[in-house]
């Protein structure tokens, strides 16, 4: 398992597997192409091709390759390439149109690629365990919490990046309650943030609260969907969630950053065992990989602040991505934003639910959190594709 920094991606939305990734695959066959191209072909498969156009992947990729030579982007929604339903295919040709190099590529999730013979998930090998069963026996064991796990394991910078990565975090949320006017792409959707702000604040106690976490969710939620600067966590889509949880926290409980920084480990931590072992991926097992996540994530975060022990953590991250089992991925117009601004706001109050049931409990439970991930994973796989960010089913389809 490699590092969380993974988890916690920091750029530009709305998405982590269809603009992040298609530009860093730019950025790399650009080098491998070197110099003398007179022009370059993409062609774009699966996913990728039947929702692109939404999430500005022939942007991203233009934006990179398009500045040195002309860039044809060709679409092919209707082919599944071998490895995953996000791929690429990359080729440069000299002025005498011989082609003079080519690249096969998938975006996984979350901002990672992988090839035929190279998967940047697996590159660099940090940690000792990837079962977050294992991990809480180890807990137990020793007297350790999750964060201290990830510190035993991390370079000596992951507190500075973490901190970054918090920051970001906040700098969203502020733009998002500050800013309005109609999200771009077709719809007609405006921002909801900064008026579901105002609203809670009239309210009194839990309404007033859970209000305020739809605001947070939004705010972020709404400026990826604009191509902002966000954190994924574990994805743009649902990069909403944490800092939801995280903001609302911080500020109703007055947490410090220390321990915020100490619950984002442990948020990492679950994310990463959920990315190695499974998927993040919309495009591979739905919006269960994203949100769903997302919400364990979150709900891992706010036990850990609560003073959850290592069970009662790790019941709180299961509950979050069990209860989210099945969700699928259909965003209408192939944007990131209907129902994905939405469901960021919903999975934000249910992991802050999940936390209040699992302290109810002593953290025993029949179905560990390693237990969903598998079923996840096998669910993601038994999903017709239409229903996993191809935008050609579900609300995607009726509402198109």
């Amino acid at each position: 398992m490699d590092s969380i920094k993974n988890i916690y991606r920091i750029g530009r939305g709305p998405s982590s597997s269809h603009t992040m990734a298609p530009m860093r695959a730019a950025k790399m066959f650009l080098e491998k192409a070197g110099r003398g191209v007179s022009r370059f072909e993409v062609g774009l498969y699966g996913s990728l091709a039947a929702t692109g156009k939404g999430h500005m992947t022939d942007t991203a990729i233009l934006d990179v390759l398009g500045h040195v030579a002309p860039t044809e982007i060709k679409w092919f929604p209707e082919i599944n390439l071998p490895l995953h339903p996000n791929g690429m295919t990359f080729k440069a040709f000299s002025p005498e149109e011989a082609e003079m190099c080519s690249w096969t590529v998938y975006s996984t999730g979350g901002g990672a690629l992988a090839d035929d013979v190279w998967d940047e998930r697996e590159t660099v090998r940090l940690y000792d365990r990837n079962r977050i069963t294992d991990i809480c026996e180890w807990c137990s064991g020793t007297g350790y919490s999750y964060w201290e796990y990830v510190e035993k394991f991390e370079d000596s910078d992951i507190w500075d990046y973490l901190n970054e990565a918090w920051k970001k975090m906040q700098d969203a949320v502020h733009r998002g309650l500050d800013t309005e006017g109609v999200i771009p792409g077709g719809l007609g959707l405006r921002r909801k943030a900064g008026e579901y702000y105002i609203k809670a604040i009239g309210y009194s106690n839990a309404v007033r609260g859970r209000g305020l976490v739809y605001s947070y969710a939004l705010a972020v939620s709404e400026e990826n969907a604009c191509g902002g600067e966000i954190v994924t966590a574990p994805t743009c889509g649902s990069s909403g969630v944490l800092p939801a949880v995280l903001f609302h926290l911080k500020r109703s409980r007055e947490f410090s950053d220390k321990k915020i920084l100490h619950a984002m480990a442990t948020a990492g931590l679950f994310g990463n065992v959920v990315r190695t072992n499974a998927s993040v991926s919309g495009a591979a097992v739905g919006c269960q990989g994203e949100v769903g996540v997302a919400c364990a994530m979150a709900a891992a975060a706010a036990s850990q602040l609560f003073g959850g022990t290592p069970s009662q953590i790790e019941y709180a991250a299961e509950m979050g991505l069990e209860h989210h089992l099945g969700l699928t991925c259909d965003p209408v117009g192939g944007l990131v934003q209907i129902p994905c601004i939405e469901r960021n706001a919903f999975a934000a109050a249910r992991a802050l639910d999940a936390n209040t049931y699992s302290n109810f409990s002593d953290g025993r439970h029949r179905v560990s959190f390693d237990d969903v991930v598998d079923v996840m994973q096998q669910t993601g796989k038994d999903i017709p594709s239409l229903y996993k960010e191809t935008s050609q089913g579900g609300l995607a389809k009726r509402l198109n």
